[in-house]
């Protein structure tokens, strides 16, 4: 049993995925929590950590900082999925409930695993898709459940869409679309895709490394048809180089009595098109601003994240954010390239619980 105040640690990597977007200063602020150390292997980024956290002790080997500090929580915050599967697992391990940031892993057996763990340990794990703590977000959501636009009939996503679309848009940025895709319409039955890479059908050849280890990706251009046990039909669209690029990010949520358009990961530019039919054309329908919602930086989805950590830890139940969210939200961009892969629909859960890209581009050698 814990006690009311939480020793909190966090895990960086200088050079190498370092403190990811702030998941190390999460808990300033948090008067239920400690802030007892930092780990970096990385003489620098150790000393900078200590700055911006205030934290009285670092280490430079995160084992040690485990061993010794003994953490009720640890923010593993390296963006790099190469290392947490190792690091979230010990955290586990040495009892400590698991702030983690996004992508978890880069594929699904490491996922897996350290669902499994947590269960089997009594430790809960959150994962870093900041906007559905925000409360616009959690806003939408109760629109959506009062019905203020009706029956939700289809989410259309779109990546950013800057150098990285396709696969590394899909992977950095769509994770954290697909989560709120579930987090609003549930569990996904099964997918279908299509991907391509300069206008040609994906071959072994377009296999690449992207510009962070979170895995292969694949194609410049991905669409994607996902359908939600809920009865909702959702998309996914990323193309590479797109002019307004910063702007396409985001989601529109179709009723129907009404739709709703969510932009950037916050939905800061959230609107309400209150109408039934898409007519451009009709002078009296056009979109609103909804107003009676917080618009919050996406930066506060962390501190709020650590509150629902230990909220969770201590109902024993789920994070908003689940170890297991993110496990099915990887799902969601894996069946992607599966179902390129083999040319048919996708049922989820995945079969296939390593990457499909891993064997694929195998093939070319």
């Amino acid at each position: 049993m814990l006690s009311n105040i939480y020793r909190a640690a966090a895990i960086g990597r200088g050079g190498r995925g370092g403190y990811g977007h702030g998941l190390h200063t999460a808990y300033q602020g948090n008067e239920r929590v400690e802030f007892v150390a930092i780990a970096d292997e990385d003489e620098a980024a150790r000393a900078q950590g200590l700055q911006d956290t205030g934290a009285p002790t670092a280490y430079e080997d995160w084992r040690q900082m485990l061993d010794k500090e003994s953490p009720d929580i640890v923010s593993v915050c390296p963006r790099w999925t190469d290392c947490h599967l190792e690091m979230v697992s010990a955290c586990l391990e040495a009892g400590a409930h698991v702030y983690c940031e996004k992508p978890m892993t880069w594929n699904l057996a490491d996922g897996d695993a350290i669902v499994e763990l947590a269960r089997s340990k009594g430790r809960k794990v959150a994962v870093a898709h900041q906007g559905v703590y925000l409360p616009r977000v959690q806003g939408v959501k109760r629109m959506l459940e009062e019905g203020r636009i009706g029956q939700i009939q289809a989410i259309h996503a779109h990546g950013k869409q800057d150098r990285r679309g396709g696969g590394e848009d899909m992977i950095t940025l769509g994770t954290h679309l697909f989560n709120m895709m579930r987090y609003f319409a549930g569990d996904v039955r099964w997918m279908t895709a299509h991907v391509t890479a300069d206008g040609r059908e994906l071959e072994p050849a377009h296999v690449l490394d992207p510009s962070e280890p979170v895995g292969p990706v694949a194609g410049d251009c991905i669409n994607a048809y996902y359908a939600f046990e809920s009865g909702v039909s959702g998309f996914f669209d990323s193309r590479r180089d797109q002019v307004g690029s910063n702007l396409r990010y985001g989601m529109e949520i179709i009723g129907s009595e009404a739709s709703l358009s969510l932009r950037g990961g916050s939905g800061s530019e959230l609107m309400l098109y209150p109408h039934p039919v898409f007519r451009p054309a009709a002078e009296e329908q056009s979109w609103v601003p909804v107003t009676d919602l917080p618009d919050n930086e996406l930066g506060l989805g962390n501190h709020l994240a650590i509150e629902d950590l230990i909220d969770a830890a201590e109902a024993d139940r789920e994070p908003i954010s689940s170890a297991a969210a993110a496990v099915a939200a990887l799902e969601m961009i894996l069946g992607t390239y599966e179902s390129q892969i083999t040319g048919a629909r996708v049922e989820m859960p995945m079969s296939n619980r390593q990457h499909p890209l891993a064997d694929f581009r195998g093939r070319s050698q």
